[in-house]
């Protein structure tokens, strides 16, 4: 099994929601997070004084899965996330070594 994390930007959520959906993931866990690569930030303009944001929002997602899907998800992660810019992400994938279920304490792969 292996975990997925993978950072996009917040308005490709859906997108990649869908996309997720369609290939046959059943769960995800979603955290709202701020960040930057290299981006390095930006500057805005309010109120007529311009100031700099380091850290950018982003939305980080994690799924578990099967070795066997981690390619698949990968790539429609990829497919559905990009814009082309600078900013689009990242994914890790991590080896996971167990999940246990707490309702009906499965665990390993039917655990997921």
């Amino acid at each position: 099994m292996k975990k997925i994390e993978a950072i996009i930007r917040p308005f490709k959520l859906d997108d990649v929601r869908e996309a997720l959906s369609e290939i046959g993931v059943r769960g995800m866990t979603l955290t709202e997070v701020k960040g930057y690569g290299r981006q390095k930030g930006h500057t805005e303009l309010y109120r007529g004084s311009e100031y700099k944001i380091d850290f950018l929002p982003k939305i980080k997602i994690e799924i578990i899965a099967k070795d066997s899907m981690v390619e698949t998800i990968v790539s429609t992660i990829v497919k559905a996330g990009k814009t082309g810019q600078v900013g689009d992400g990242k994914i890790f994938v991590t080896p996971v070594e167990d999940v246990i279920r707490v309702r009906t304490e499965e665990s390993g792969e039917d655990a997921i």
